[in-house]
């Protein structure tokens, strides 16, 4: 397995490192130009196709683990073919900015229904009243993991606003899979997500804090594909794993997302899908993050910006150490979650009213 992580995160350390160094030959279709967006917080045009450091260190680790494996193989070579169309229609997104939401949502569905029929990924449990009755069924089971793995990649998409904010939250979250799965003796699933885990710590080494180079959709729908199908893996090959574990594991990413389309939709009568400037992320920025505030001085807007995503990082951690703790007492995930989901909330309102307490705002 040490072999396979080290190999994982050289080759997305050097092939981000190549990414960011022929950054002039291919920044017409890579970089990202537009500083005009609502979660536009970069100071100069920056390759977003990082993922594709992250693939190649995922694909290199793949093809030594397919090497090495006696048994197995099916479920790691799986994984990344089942991946694939997440990874490319992302990718195709980050080259074109062409590529609409419902083709995107589409292809992350075709990849989950890869993930049923090549890894047999179905939920058929999830300790939820109702939901049990719909997992039952091998049809219902398959509709409900086509859900969740597109709405968990979109999710991490979602919060990929700062530096090394999405990547290393998926880092926490990949590292919580691995936990449990040694916990419960499955080093398959453990050495897949410890393996995204180093490749994702290659491209973040260049992303943060300089930000360098961005995770791109590409990057952002494959981890989040990887971490959602790997937590289903996880439940399906070892049922003393609790199926509210993966959900409070990535209940930041998850509940972000939920509460941006009820914002959006509800508060301010806008379609789901067009962004918006008040995520969580956002508003540390804008109202915690006071360093250098009004400066236009690219190093001291690249520092503000590097500053932001710790802030998340211990936001992230604070619903995966308890899901990692309690992975299989129901009862007690379903407590946490239910706490972090009102810390959160309440997070959010008192940021939203100018209440935040003076010791979380940094200033110079």
């Amino acid at each position: 397995m040490l072999s396979t992580l080290a190999l994982s995160f050289a080759v997305a350390f050097v092939a981000t490192l190549l990414i960011v160094r022929s950054a002039r030959l291919h920044s017409k279709l890579s970089a990202d130009h537009d500083f005009s967006g609502p979660q536009k917080f970069h100071s100069r045009a920056v390759p977003r196709i990082g993922g594709l450091g992250i693939f190649l260190g995922v694909l290199a680790g793949t093809g030594l683990a397919l090497y090495k494996l006696a048994d197995g193989r099916a479920l790691v070579g799986g994984l990344l073919l089942c991946a694939m169309p997440a990874f490319l229609i992302g990718l195709l997104e980050d080259a074109t900015k062409r590529i609409s939401p419902l083709w995107r949502m589409l292809a992350l569905m075709a990849a989950a229904l890869l993930g049923v029929f090549l890894l047999g990924a179905r939920i058929d449990h999830t300790a939820i009243p109702g939901l049990d009755l719909i997992a039952a069924t091998s049809v219902g089971g398959a509709l409900l993991a086509i859900f969740v793995v597109a709405g968990v990649a979109n999710s991490i998409n979602i919060i990929d606003g700062f530096n090394g904010l999405a990547s290393m939250c998926s880092i926490i979250m990949l590292s919580g899979v691995a936990a449990v799965a040694l916990t419960v003796g499955d080093q398959l699933v453990a050495g897949c997500a410890l393996m995204a885990a180093a490749a994702t710590l290659g491209f973040f080494v260049w992303n943060y804090p300089a930000g360098l180079v961005f995770l791109g959709d590409g990057g952002a729908y494959f981890l989040g594909f990887l971490l959602a199908e790997l937590s289903i893996l996880l439940i399906n090959r070892n049922p003393d794993v609790s199926p509210l574990f993966p959900l409070l594991l990535c209940a930041y990413p998850v509940i972000e997302t939920v509460f941006s389309m009820y914002r959006r939709k509800v508060v301010r009568g806008r379609p789901v899908g067009m962004p918006d400037g008040v995520h969580l992320h956002s508003l540390v920025y804008r109202r915690l993050m006071r360093w250098a505030i009004g400066s236009q001085d690219a190093r001291e807007l690249t520092r503000r910006n590097s500053l932001t995503a710790p802030y998340l990082w211990v936001v992230c951690s604070a619903s995966s150490i308890p899901a990692v703790i309690w992975w299989d007492d129901d009862a007690a995930l379903g407590i946490a979650l239910g706490v972090f989901a009102l810390g959160y909330i309440t997070m959010y309102w008192r940021i939203v009213r100018f209440r935040t307490p003076r010791w979380l705002v940094l200033r110079r």
